[in-house]
């Protein structure tokens, strides 16, 4: 069995991350995987045991999403769009795919709708079509045109079999963020969240009773880092804990100069590491953004945290995941507008303060994913404990 995966990521890395992870795991499934990726792969990630086709690579100029620009950043135009198309469809047609994978797509990405269409017209009509399934997060950021959300129903009914939800159903479900979900509930199965596989055994005493803060890549992290550089000052005298400061790779090497010399005993500034989920094990507190895959972190390892959700340009998913982990006593949200090395202090003091979680989530939505995908494709695979947990969490949705 062979898997094709589409994925791009124009700002975060939230969705090359995911995509890796379901990718890795259907290979353990046996099922060979092509992964297509239309920006650059984070040095975090680790490839290996997958094909992968690099394609004409884009990126967004700005949070805004209104200017994309490709690797020489030069706005794109309608001959990078038809080398893009061509490369895409090369790819795919280069052998027999049983499965085909668009991550995020039609949940999202609608100004690539010129190349996923092609792509899924030419599934279409293959002698043999593969099973077509759409890999999308928890939460989409909501649209101001309800008609663009009645689209994203129309694409996933008119060309996929299957919406793997990758969200546990008792945290967030998918109709919280997409009002059309009952035109598409019958292809929806909810996975719980994809946690990668990076490896959370602690290799040092890095992170021991400290206070992480984070901002994933840190391509919109900037403000949090600045609070989060006086914010110790602000601390109670009798919370001593050492903050630990995590600069994301897209942040330019000037401003983490800059950022590093405020660095002192009882506060440690460094590039961000691929132990991170190992440092959130030894830590105290997590202090983030409220991105997918920083919150799936925090999750596993169970500690508390201060999210600082990003909410520029209408951004709402993030919002709401924070929103949904306070009403689980999970964490402490600050928004944006409000943030300051003072608020951040007082929302950290509270947080250490929370009690122990009795939210147990599904974590290991990579693996069940792929055992769902095996079973469409007839595939003979166990049902783990948590495949059987998600299921009965599926049905019960469905009733």
């Amino acid at each position: 069995m062979k898997a094709f995966i589409h994925v791009q990521h124009l700002l975060g890395s939230g969705h090359i991350v995911r995509a890796v992870a379901l990718a890795k795991a259907l290979v353990r499934q046996g099922i060979a995987v092509t992964l297509a990726t239309g920006n650059r792969i984070p040095d975090t990630l680790n490839c290996d045991g997958l094909s992968v086709v690099r394609l004409p690579a884009v990126r967004a100029a700005s949070a805004k999403f209104d200017v994309l620009l490709d690797e020489h950043n030069n706005p794109i135009d309608e001959a990078w769009w038809e080398k893009r198309i061509t490369a895409t469809l090369s790819a795919f047609s280069s052998e027999h795919f049983d499965l085909l994978i668009t991550e995020t797509y039609p949940f999202g990405r609608r100004m690539f709708a010129a190349e996923m269409t092609r792509l899924l017209e030419c599934a279409g009509s293959k002698l043999t079509p593969p099973w077509v399934v759409c890999s999308v997060r928890d939460i989409l950021v909501r649209k101001d045109e309800l008609w663009k959300e009645e689209w994203m129903a129309s694409q996933a009914s008119a060309f996929y079999d299957r919406i793997l939800v990758h969200s546990d159903p008792q945290l967030i479900t998918f109709d919280e963020s997409f009002p059309f979900s009952n035109k598409v509930n019958s292809h929806i199965r909810y996975t719980g969240y994809i946690s990668d596989d990076r490896t959370t055994s602690a290799t040092s005493t890095d992170g021991v009773d400290e206070i992480i803060v984070s901002c994933g890549g840190g391509a919109v992290g900037s403000a949090l880092l600045r609070a989060a550089l006086s914010a110790p000052n602000h601390m109670s005298p009798n919370i001593s804990h050492r903050w630990r400061v995590l600069v994301g790779q897209d942040v330019p090497d000037a401003e983490f100069r800059q950022l590093s010399k405020h660095s002192s005993s009882q506060l440690i500034i460094e590039r961000a590491r691929k132990d991170f989920p190992a440092l959130l094990k030894n830590a105290k507190l997590s202090i983030s953004q409220a991105g997918y895959n920083t919150v799936v972190d925090i999750l596993r390892a169970g500690i508390p945290s201060v999210l600082v959700p990003f909410a520029q340009e209408a951004e709402t998913e993030q919002t709401q995941r924070a929103l949904s982990l306070m009403k689980h006593h999970r964490a402490v949200a600050v928004p944006e507008k409000v943030l300051s090395a003072n608020t951040l202090a007082q929302a950290a003091q509270k947080a250490l303060s929370l009690p122990a979680p009795d939210l147990h989530v599904a974590l290991n939505g990579a693996e069940i994913s792929a055992q769902v995908l095996a079973a469409d494709l007839g595939m003979e695979t166990p049902m783990d404990h948590a495949l059987g947990i998600i299921w009965e969490r599926n049905v019960s949705r469905d009733l």
